[in-house]
């Protein structure tokens, strides 16, 4: 009698080992396609204006891709119109062609050829290459087109610090759209009250843009939380910003990598805190950025690429 009991206990222990084999089987494939959707969207960008050395960026890969950590750079600043030089265009405060920026160039296309994607960061604080553009449209467009071209950008990111209106903006958006395909990333650069029903710098509602046939168009937003339009102190302003209406895969969660870039700094190891449980809570979480390369902390200026790989951690853990 003991015996019988003992074997039905077996069969039965058998039987579950078995039921968790099963399971286990399955889970790993299951979870893999989550990492991968969620790999997706974890973009790690930097915003490159004072054109260090990237070596540090070359030289670290991340062992579980083969592939730097950063996903995109975003080149600027670029500024449209006439310049004191006769030029139209300008890469801060020289031609794009200037000698001085060749080895930036140089690593930068090794960069693409590694798998990091280039954008042109067009406008910024300093005016007024938006207006310049709206109102002398057939000179200056054809510029920006041949730029874009002539440098084998992946992308544009329009950081429209000025105001403009809307239909502006659109017809852009249509241009750049029906010049370049839908494998050219159009990205624009608001800050985070644009996205959370305060209002910004651009002149025009992010939340009209995003809602007209244009919107569909736009690759994501690499949104400023910080300078008091926005804070990663925590998840708040990034949550407002989802109930607004954009959602998180839309929102890149931008930050100062150094208080000596501007103003409403959060300690990195905060925001890294705070990006971590936006990813958690967020499935598609857009990813962030940071304002700028050169400086990024925790490593400064001798390692700016530990923040990439901090917020990569951070994102993936």
């Amino acid at each position: 009698m003991f015996q019988t009991r003992q074997a039905g206990k077996g069969m039965v222990a058998l039987a579950l080992a078995l039921l968790m084999m099963a399971f286990s089987s399955f889970q790993p494939r299951a979870s893999a396609a989550t990492v991968q959707a969620q790999a997706s969207t974890h973009r790690v960008i930097y915003y490159y204006q004072t054109l260090t050395d990237l070596t540090p960026v070359i030289q670290n890969l991340n062992p579980a891709t083969g592939k730097p950590y950063p996903t995109h750079i975003n080149l600027g600043a670029f500024h449209l119109g006439p310049q004191s030089d006769g030029t139209l265009m300008h890469l801060n405060d020289y031609p794009p062609d200037n000698p001085i920026f060749a080895k930036p160039w140089q690593q930068l296309k090794q960069l693409q050829g590694m798998g990091v994607k280039l954008h042109m960061l067009l406008g910024g604080a300093a005016c007024c290459s938006f207006q310049s553009l709206f109102s002398d449209w057939n000179r200056l467009y054809p510029v920006l087109k041949q730029t874009l071209q002539q440098y084998h950008f992946d992308g544009i990111d329009l950081d429209i610090e000025e105001s403009v209106a809307l239909t502006d903006v659109q017809r852009l958006i249509d241009q750049l759209s029906a010049d370049f395909g839908s494998s050219f990333a159009i990205t624009l650069a608001p800050v985070a009250s644009d996205l959370t029903g305060g209002g910004g710098l651009s002149g025009f509602d992010y939340k009209d843009l995003y809602n007209s046939p244009q919107g569909a168009r736009i690759a994501w937003f690499n949104t400023q939380f910080y300078s008091g339009f926005g804070s990663l102190s925590s998840t708040s302003d990034y949550d407002r910003a989802v109930r607004n209406g954009f959602p998180a895969d839309k929102i890149v969660a931008g930050m100062l990598s150094n208080p000596a870039n501007g103003g409403g700094y959060v300690n990195i190891h905060t925001a890294a805190s705070t990006v971590k449980q936006l990813a958690r809570k967020y499935s598609n979480f857009g990813g962030v950025f940071a304002w700028e390369y050169f400086n990024s902390l925790p490593g400064g200026t001798a390692h700016p690429e530990q923040w990439s790989i901090l917020m990569t951690q951070s994102m993936n853990s």
